[in-house]
Protein backbone atom coordinates (compact mmCIF):
# COMPACT_ATOMS: atom_id res chain seq x y z
CA UNK A 1 0.00 0.00 0.00
CA UNK A 2 1.38 3.65 -1.05
CA UNK A 3 -0.07 6.48 1.08
CA UNK A 4 0.94 9.63 -0.49
CA UNK A 5 0.32 13.08 2.03
CA UNK A 6 -0.23 16.60 -0.06
CA UNK A 7 1.00 18.86 2.94
CA UNK A 8 3.74 18.59 5.51
CA UNK A 9 2.34 20.86 8.22
CA UNK A 10 0.91 19.63 11.22
CA UNK A 11 -2.42 17.54 9.56
CA UNK A 12 0.02 16.15 6.71
CA UNK A 13 3.03 15.41 9.88
CA UNK A 14 0.61 13.77 12.39
CA UNK A 15 -0.94 11.81 9.74
CA UNK A 16 1.99 10.43 8.53
CA UNK A 17 3.37 9.28 11.96
CA UNK A 18 -0.26 7.58 12.27
CA UNK A 19 -0.13 6.26 9.23
CA UNK A 20 3.52 4.38 10.30
CA UNK A 21 1.61 3.44 13.55
CA UNK A 22 -1.22 1.46 11.88
CA UNK A 23 1.22 0.22 8.46
CA UNK A 24 4.36 -0.52 9.53
CA UNK A 25 5.40 -1.93 5.78
CA UNK A 26 2.94 0.38 4.14
CA UNK A 27 5.38 2.85 1.76
CA UNK A 28 5.09 6.70 2.80
CA UNK A 29 5.65 9.70 1.32
CA UNK A 30 4.84 13.08 2.43
CA UNK A 31 4.99 16.24 0.03
CA UNK A 32 5.83 19.71 0.99
CA UNK A 33 6.31 22.87 -1.29
CA UNK A 34 8.68 24.80 0.78
CA UNK A 35 12.06 24.00 1.18
CA UNK A 36 12.11 23.74 4.38
CA UNK A 37 11.65 21.49 7.65
CA UNK A 38 7.83 20.80 8.42
CA UNK A 39 7.03 23.38 10.54
CA UNK A 40 4.20 25.22 12.25
CA UNK A 41 2.87 28.78 11.31
CA UNK A 42 0.83 29.32 14.55
CA UNK A 43 4.52 29.70 15.60
CA UNK A 44 5.83 32.40 13.60
CA UNK A 45 4.76 35.25 15.67
CA UNK A 46 6.98 34.10 18.24
CA UNK A 47 9.56 33.96 15.94
CA UNK A 48 9.39 37.98 15.10
CA UNK A 49 8.82 38.09 18.76
CA UNK A 50 12.04 37.02 19.18
CA UNK A 51 11.20 34.21 21.79
CA UNK A 52 12.49 31.35 19.44
CA UNK A 53 14.77 30.92 16.60
CA UNK A 54 13.45 28.85 13.49
CA UNK A 55 13.76 25.77 15.17
CA UNK A 56 11.17 26.60 17.15
CA UNK A 57 8.56 26.33 14.72
CA UNK A 58 10.15 22.75 13.50
CA UNK A 59 7.04 20.27 14.37
CA UNK A 60 9.80 17.58 14.66
CA UNK A 61 13.63 17.67 15.49
CA UNK A 62 16.35 15.87 14.28
CA UNK A 63 17.32 15.59 10.70
CA UNK A 64 16.29 11.82 10.35
CA UNK A 65 13.05 11.52 12.21
CA UNK A 66 11.19 10.83 9.00
CA UNK A 67 13.95 8.92 7.60
CA UNK A 68 13.91 6.68 10.96
CA UNK A 69 9.91 6.09 10.34
CA UNK A 70 10.51 5.16 7.09
CA UNK A 71 8.52 8.19 5.57
CA UNK A 72 10.15 9.82 2.33
CA UNK A 73 9.79 13.71 2.40
CA UNK A 74 9.35 15.46 -1.19
CA UNK A 75 9.94 18.81 -1.66
CA UNK A 76 8.10 19.84 -4.51
CA UNK A 77 4.64 20.95 -5.43
CA UNK A 78 1.68 19.26 -6.32
CA UNK A 79 0.33 20.88 -9.64
CA UNK A 80 -2.40 18.40 -10.81
CA UNK A 81 -4.35 14.88 -9.89
CA UNK A 82 -6.09 12.05 -11.93
CA UNK A 83 -8.00 10.27 -9.72
CA UNK A 84 -8.81 7.76 -12.45
CA UNK A 85 -5.60 7.30 -12.89
CA UNK A 86 -4.19 7.46 -9.42
CA UNK A 87 -1.36 9.65 -10.28
CA UNK A 88 -0.08 12.97 -9.25
CA UNK A 89 1.69 16.00 -11.19
CA UNK A 90 4.58 17.68 -9.74
CA UNK A 91 6.05 21.01 -10.72
CA UNK A 92 9.10 19.35 -11.10
CA UNK A 93 8.00 17.28 -14.02
CA UNK A 94 7.76 14.15 -12.22
CA UNK A 95 4.62 12.38 -11.54
CA UNK A 96 3.67 9.97 -8.40
CA UNK A 97 1.29 7.49 -7.87
CA UNK A 98 -0.61 6.35 -5.02
CA UNK A 99 -2.78 3.97 -3.37
CA UNK A 100 -4.28 6.08 -0.72
CA UNK A 101 -3.96 9.67 -0.78
CA UNK A 102 -4.65 12.45 1.85
CA UNK A 103 -5.06 16.44 0.62
CA UNK A 104 -3.61 18.21 3.60
CA UNK A 105 -2.50 21.62 1.39
CA UNK A 106 -3.30 23.94 3.40
CA UNK A 107 -4.07 27.42 3.32
CA UNK A 108 -2.49 30.23 1.06
CA UNK A 109 -2.14 33.61 2.17
CA UNK A 110 -5.22 36.23 -0.34
CA UNK A 111 -3.75 39.52 -1.42
CA UNK A 112 -7.00 42.20 -2.49
CA UNK A 113 -6.74 43.74 -5.32
CA UNK A 114 -5.27 47.03 -4.97
CA UNK A 115 -3.12 49.24 -6.86
CA UNK A 116 1.08 49.16 -6.13
CA UNK A 117 0.63 45.99 -3.80
CA UNK A 118 3.24 43.85 -5.67
CA UNK A 119 6.43 46.03 -5.16
CA UNK A 120 9.33 44.95 -2.88
CA UNK A 121 9.15 45.61 0.83
CA UNK A 122 5.37 44.29 0.84
CA UNK A 123 4.66 40.82 2.87
CA UNK A 124 2.23 38.12 3.98
CA UNK A 125 3.18 36.81 7.35
CA UNK A 126 2.18 33.00 6.20
CA UNK A 127 5.57 31.62 5.89
CA UNK A 128 9.01 31.34 7.29
CA UNK A 129 10.65 32.94 4.28
CA UNK A 130 7.79 35.74 4.95
CA UNK A 131 8.77 36.01 8.04
CA UNK A 132 12.29 36.39 7.55
CA UNK A 133 11.82 39.28 5.33
CA UNK A 134 9.55 41.06 8.09
CA UNK A 135 12.61 40.74 10.90
CA UNK A 136 15.35 41.80 8.27
CA UNK A 137 12.81 45.23 7.67
CA UNK A 138 10.81 45.86 11.41
CA UNK A 139 13.86 47.32 13.07
CA UNK A 140 12.89 49.75 15.87
CA UNK A 141 11.67 52.84 14.92
CA UNK A 142 10.54 52.22 11.40
CA UNK A 143 6.83 52.79 10.95
CA UNK A 144 5.19 49.58 10.02
CA UNK A 145 1.45 49.23 8.48
CA UNK A 146 -0.47 46.48 9.04
CA UNK A 147 -3.00 45.78 6.83
CA UNK A 148 -6.03 43.74 8.21
CA UNK A 149 -6.93 43.00 12.21
CA UNK A 150 -8.40 39.63 11.89
CA UNK A 151 -7.35 36.72 14.36
CA UNK A 152 -4.75 36.51 11.93
CA UNK A 153 -3.71 40.17 12.06
CA UNK A 154 -3.99 40.62 15.27
CA UNK A 155 -1.63 37.60 16.40
CA UNK A 156 0.80 39.27 14.07
CA UNK A 157 0.63 42.70 15.82
CA UNK A 158 1.86 41.15 19.20
CA UNK A 159 4.89 40.57 17.66
CA UNK A 160 5.52 43.35 15.26
CA UNK A 161 4.69 45.63 18.44
CA UNK A 162 7.46 44.11 20.39
CA UNK A 163 10.07 44.93 17.68
CA UNK A 164 9.95 48.17 18.98
CA UNK A 165 8.37 49.43 15.09
CA UNK A 166 5.53 52.61 14.94
CA UNK A 167 2.66 50.21 14.18
CA UNK A 168 -0.22 51.27 12.69
CA UNK A 169 -3.31 48.68 12.23
CA UNK A 170 -5.56 49.48 9.18
CA UNK A 171 -8.96 47.10 9.08
CA UNK A 172 -11.63 47.79 6.58
CA UNK A 173 -14.25 46.12 9.10
CA UNK A 174 -16.24 48.54 11.46
CA UNK A 175 -13.97 46.76 14.60
CA UNK A 176 -10.65 44.61 14.90
CA UNK A 177 -12.06 40.26 14.91
CA UNK A 178 -14.73 41.18 13.26
CA UNK A 179 -15.02 37.09 12.84
CA UNK A 180 -13.86 36.40 15.83
CA UNK A 181 -16.54 39.07 18.22
CA UNK A 182 -19.06 41.28 18.42
CA UNK A 183 -18.84 45.12 17.75
CA UNK A 184 -18.88 45.34 21.73
CA UNK A 185 -15.53 43.02 21.88
CA UNK A 186 -13.70 44.34 18.59
CA UNK A 187 -14.56 48.03 19.89
CA UNK A 188 -12.82 47.08 23.19
CA UNK A 189 -9.79 45.52 22.03
CA UNK A 190 -9.38 48.32 19.80
CA UNK A 191 -9.42 51.10 22.23
CA UNK A 192 -6.75 48.91 24.41
CA UNK A 193 -4.61 48.93 21.65
CA UNK A 194 -4.54 52.05 21.19
CA UNK A 195 -3.94 52.85 24.92
CA UNK A 196 -0.75 50.24 24.27
CA UNK A 197 1.14 52.70 21.90
CA UNK A 198 -0.47 51.27 18.50
CA UNK A 199 -2.49 53.10 16.11
CA UNK A 200 -5.66 51.81 14.71
CA UNK A 201 -7.75 52.96 12.28
CA UNK A 202 -11.21 50.66 11.64
CA UNK A 203 -13.39 51.38 8.78
CA UNK A 204 -10.29 52.07 6.75
CA UNK A 205 -9.21 50.41 3.09
CA UNK A 206 -5.68 50.92 1.84
CA UNK A 207 -6.40 52.23 -1.92
CA UNK A 208 -3.35 51.97 -3.41
CA UNK A 209 0.50 51.47 -2.70
CA UNK A 210 2.32 54.27 -3.75
CA UNK A 211 6.19 55.33 -3.76
CA UNK A 212 6.71 57.87 -0.74
CA UNK A 213 7.19 61.38 -3.18
CA UNK A 214 9.11 63.01 -0.50
CA UNK A 215 11.85 59.86 -0.22
CA UNK A 216 11.31 59.92 3.70
CA UNK A 217 9.53 57.15 3.37
CA UNK A 218 9.13 53.46 0.96
CA UNK A 219 5.61 53.91 0.55
CA UNK A 220 2.95 56.31 0.96
CA UNK A 221 -0.68 54.12 1.48
CA UNK A 222 -3.67 55.94 -0.16
CA UNK A 223 -6.73 55.44 2.76
CA UNK A 224 -10.39 55.90 2.61
CA UNK A 225 -11.28 57.33 4.32
CA UNK A 226 -8.34 59.51 5.72
CA UNK A 227 -5.11 61.04 5.25
CA UNK A 228 -2.38 58.98 3.62
CA UNK A 229 0.12 56.46 5.98
CA UNK A 230 4.33 56.46 4.99
CA UNK A 231 5.17 53.35 5.97
CA UNK A 232 8.57 51.52 5.74
CA UNK A 233 7.02 48.20 5.30
CA UNK A 234 3.66 47.18 4.75
CA UNK A 235 2.38 43.55 6.12
CA UNK A 236 -0.27 42.20 4.27
CA UNK A 237 -3.00 40.03 6.33
CA UNK A 238 -6.05 40.31 4.87
CA UNK A 239 -6.82 36.57 5.34
CA UNK A 240 -6.37 32.95 3.79
CA UNK A 241 -7.99 30.43 1.79
CA UNK A 242 -7.49 26.73 1.37
CA UNK A 243 -5.41 25.76 -1.30
CA UNK A 244 -7.24 24.27 -4.20
CA UNK A 245 -5.77 25.20 -7.78
CA UNK A 246 -4.26 21.72 -7.94
CA UNK A 247 -7.48 19.99 -7.44
CA UNK A 248 -8.77 21.27 -10.96
CA UNK A 249 -10.00 18.58 -13.33
CA UNK A 250 -9.65 15.99 -10.58
CA UNK A 251 -13.58 14.72 -9.85
CA UNK A 252 -13.01 16.11 -6.71
CA UNK A 253 -15.88 17.71 -5.20
CA UNK A 254 -14.97 21.20 -3.74
CA UNK A 255 -16.19 24.32 -2.25
CA UNK A 256 -14.48 26.92 -0.12
CA UNK A 257 -12.53 23.74 0.84
CA UNK A 258 -12.43 20.18 0.09
CA UNK A 259 -15.67 17.78 0.77
CA UNK A 260 -15.97 15.06 2.76
CA UNK A 261 -18.05 13.00 4.44
CA UNK A 262 -18.39 11.96 8.39
CA UNK A 263 -14.96 9.55 7.88
CA UNK A 264 -12.74 12.66 5.97
CA UNK A 265 -12.94 10.65 2.86
CA UNK A 266 -13.79 12.82 0.00
CA UNK A 267 -16.51 12.10 -3.44
CA UNK A 268 -13.40 9.99 -4.53
CA UNK A 269 -12.76 6.51 -2.87
CA UNK A 270 -9.29 6.38 -1.21
CA UNK A 271 -9.60 9.94 -1.45
CA UNK A 272 -9.28 12.09 2.21
CA UNK A 273 -8.77 16.19 3.14
CA UNK A 274 -7.70 17.11 6.79
CA UNK A 275 -6.61 20.28 8.21
CA UNK A 276 -7.07 24.14 6.49
CA UNK A 277 -8.22 22.53 3.27
CA UNK A 278 -10.87 19.92 4.58
CA UNK A 279 -14.60 21.50 4.67
CA UNK A 280 -16.30 18.89 7.32
CA UNK A 281 -18.79 18.67 9.44
CA UNK A 282 -19.78 22.03 11.75
CA UNK A 283 -20.09 20.76 15.59
CA UNK A 284 -23.95 22.36 16.49
CA UNK A 285 -25.31 22.92 12.83
CA UNK A 286 -26.09 20.53 10.14
CA UNK A 287 -23.04 22.69 7.74
CA UNK A 288 -20.16 22.03 6.41
CA UNK A 289 -17.29 24.30 6.94
CA UNK A 290 -13.64 25.29 7.03
CA UNK A 291 -11.77 24.93 10.70
CA UNK A 292 -8.53 26.65 10.11
CA UNK A 293 -6.49 26.28 13.18
CA UNK A 294 -3.87 23.62 14.28
CA UNK A 295 -6.08 21.43 17.06
CA UNK A 296 -8.69 20.81 14.36
CA UNK A 297 -6.11 19.91 11.84
CA UNK A 298 -3.80 17.51 13.79
CA UNK A 299 -7.19 15.63 15.02
CA UNK A 300 -8.08 15.23 11.58
CA UNK A 301 -4.69 14.21 10.44
CA UNK A 302 -4.94 11.64 12.85
CA UNK A 303 -8.94 10.41 11.93
CA UNK A 304 -7.89 10.48 8.53
CA UNK A 305 -4.51 8.05 8.55
CA UNK A 306 -6.48 5.62 11.17
CA UNK A 307 -9.24 5.41 8.34
CA UNK A 308 -7.17 5.28 5.22
CA UNK A 309 -5.45 2.76 6.51
CA UNK A 310 -8.37 0.45 7.27
CA UNK A 311 -10.13 1.70 10.56
CA UNK A 312 -13.07 3.15 11.05
CA UNK A 313 -13.60 6.14 12.66
CA UNK A 314 -15.44 9.01 12.63
CA UNK A 315 -15.40 13.16 12.89
CA UNK A 316 -17.91 14.40 15.00
CA UNK A 317 -17.88 17.93 13.93
CA UNK A 318 -15.31 20.78 14.73
CA UNK A 319 -15.76 23.93 16.40
CA UNK A 320 -15.34 27.77 16.03
CA UNK A 321 -12.83 27.94 18.85
CA UNK A 322 -10.28 31.46 18.95
CA UNK A 323 -7.73 32.39 21.44
CA UNK A 324 -6.14 35.27 20.93
CA UNK A 325 -3.39 37.21 23.39
CA UNK A 326 -3.78 41.02 22.11
CA UNK A 327 -1.16 42.94 23.19
CA UNK A 328 -1.72 41.33 27.01
CA UNK A 329 -5.33 41.39 26.63
CA UNK A 330 -7.01 37.74 26.15
CA UNK A 331 -10.00 37.43 24.08
CA UNK A 332 -12.33 34.18 23.54
CA UNK A 333 -14.76 33.06 21.36
CA UNK A 334 -16.18 29.09 20.65
CA UNK A 335 -19.07 28.14 19.06
CA UNK A 336 -21.75 29.61 17.81
CA UNK A 337 -20.69 33.20 19.56
CA UNK A 338 -23.13 35.12 17.14
CA UNK A 339 -25.97 33.37 18.27
CA UNK A 340 -28.34 31.64 16.64
CA UNK A 341 -31.81 31.79 15.45
CA UNK A 342 -34.90 31.82 17.76
CA UNK A 343 -31.81 31.84 20.23
CA UNK A 344 -31.25 33.91 24.00
CA UNK A 345 -27.81 35.64 25.41
CA UNK A 346 -26.83 36.91 27.90
CA UNK A 347 -24.05 39.89 28.59
CA UNK A 348 -21.82 41.37 31.49
CA UNK A 349 -19.82 44.37 30.89
CA UNK A 350 -17.13 46.35 32.81
CA UNK A 351 -15.51 48.65 30.08
CA UNK A 352 -13.28 49.93 32.64
CA UNK A 353 -11.97 47.11 32.88
CA UNK A 354 -11.53 45.82 29.22
CA UNK A 355 -14.04 42.43 30.91
CA UNK A 356 -16.62 41.41 29.01
CA UNK A 357 -18.59 37.96 28.69
CA UNK A 358 -21.71 37.13 26.34
CA UNK A 359 -23.18 33.42 26.30
CA UNK A 360 -25.50 32.33 23.63
CA UNK A 361 -28.40 29.74 24.47
CA UNK A 362 -30.05 27.71 22.05
CA UNK A 363 -33.23 26.27 24.28
CA UNK A 364 -31.66 25.56 27.17
CA UNK A 365 -28.26 24.79 26.07
CA UNK A 366 -24.87 26.98 25.78
CA UNK A 367 -23.90 27.10 22.01
CA UNK A 368 -21.70 29.92 22.13
CA UNK A 369 -19.37 32.36 23.92
CA UNK A 370 -17.28 35.76 23.65
CA UNK A 371 -15.13 36.64 27.20
CA UNK A 372 -12.89 39.48 27.50
CA UNK A 373 -10.18 39.83 29.50
CA UNK A 374 -10.79 37.04 31.82
CA UNK A 375 -8.79 33.50 31.94
CA UNK A 376 -10.78 31.49 34.49
CA UNK A 377 -13.72 29.18 33.71
CA UNK A 378 -12.75 29.27 29.72
CA UNK A 379 -12.18 25.65 29.83
CA UNK A 380 -15.92 25.23 31.39
CA UNK A 381 -17.37 27.23 28.72
CA UNK A 382 -16.29 25.52 26.45
CA UNK A 383 -17.02 22.13 27.91
CA UNK A 384 -20.59 23.43 28.44
CA UNK A 385 -20.74 24.11 24.88
CA UNK A 386 -19.41 20.72 23.49
CA UNK A 387 -21.07 18.35 25.42
CA UNK A 388 -24.46 20.21 25.00
CA UNK A 389 -25.63 19.38 28.36
CA UNK A 390 -29.40 20.94 29.31
CA UNK A 391 -29.13 24.09 31.37
CA UNK A 392 -32.33 23.76 33.03
CA UNK A 393 -33.21 26.32 35.76
CA UNK A 394 -29.79 27.09 34.83
CA UNK A 395 -30.27 29.36 31.58
CA UNK A 396 -32.25 31.82 33.95
CA UNK A 397 -29.78 32.09 36.31
CA UNK A 398 -26.97 32.69 33.74
CA UNK A 399 -29.14 34.85 32.08
CA UNK A 400 -29.68 37.15 35.53
CA UNK A 401 -25.75 36.69 35.87
CA UNK A 402 -23.30 35.25 33.51
CA UNK A 403 -20.45 35.09 36.20
CA UNK A 404 -21.87 31.84 37.51
CA UNK A 405 -20.71 29.82 34.70
CA UNK A 406 -18.86 27.17 37.54
CA UNK A 407 -22.02 26.69 39.52
CA UNK A 408 -24.25 25.97 36.45
CA UNK A 409 -21.22 23.70 35.09
CA UNK A 410 -21.57 21.84 38.28
CA UNK A 411 -24.71 21.59 38.81
CA UNK A 412 -26.07 20.85 34.96
CA UNK A 413 -23.12 18.16 34.63
CA UNK A 414 -23.86 16.63 38.36
CA UNK A 415 -27.06 15.76 37.24
CA UNK A 416 -26.32 12.68 35.37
Amino acid sequence: MHYVIIGAGPAGVTAAETLRSRDPEGSITLIGDEPEPAYSRMAIPYLLAGDIGEEGTWLRHGDDHFDNLGIQRVQDRVTAIDSGARNLTLASGGGLSFDRLLLASGSEAVSPPIAGLDQPGIHHCWTLEDARHIMELAREGKRVVLMGAGFIGSIIMEALARRGVELTVVEAGDRMVPRMMDRTAGGLIGQWCRSKGVTVRTSTRITAVNADPGGSFRFLLECDPGEALPADLLVVATGVRPRLDYLRGSGIDTDSGVLVDGRLQTSVPGIYAAGDVCQGHDWGSSDRSVHAIQPVAVETGRLAAINMSGGEVRHQGSMDMNVLDALGLICTSYGRWMGVDGGDSAELLDADRYRYVKLQFEEDRLVGAITLGRTEQVGVLRGLIQSRVRLGPWKARLQQDPNRIMEAYLASTQSF
